[in-house]
């Protein structure tokens, strides 16, 4: 089973920019498609992007496009998330998933990290 930990969170102003890191471990991280998610306080956990094993493939919901980009490094077994143009609706506990089954898909069984805290002022 492969172990995520993110890292890169914090609080930064509205504007402002954070780049999300997530280190992968015990497992082949270049045959897993790779995804961040957010959750707010009291609200479900929701999509924000996702990477194909090879990081020719790339996906994002409505609210990241434009402003973030997720990339990967597979000689680091790394994920990344940049994101830029931060409002204070980013405010979050973001994780990092592998999707286990190697595809990126909504149905794909998923490791997850135990998430880092980005906070956005105004």
């Amino acid at each position: 089973q492969v172990e995520l930990v993110e890292s890169g969170g914090g609080q930064v102003q509205a504007g402002g920019s954070l780049r999300l890191s997530c280190a992968a471990s015990g497992g082949s991280f270049s045959n897993y498609g790779m995804g961040w998610f957010r959750q707010a306080p009291g609200k479900e956990r929701k999509f924000v992007a996702a990477i194909n094993e090879s990081g020719g493939g790339l996906y994002y919901s409505d609210l990241a496009k434009g402003r973030f980009t997720i990339s990967r490094d597979n000689a680091r077994s790394t994920v990344y998330l940049q994101m830029n143009s931060l409002k204070p609706e980013d405010t979050a506990v973001y994780y990092c998933a592998a999707y286990l089954d190697g595809a990126v898909s909504m149905s794909s069984r998923k490791s997850w990290g135990q998430g880092t805290q980005v906070t956005v002022s105004s």
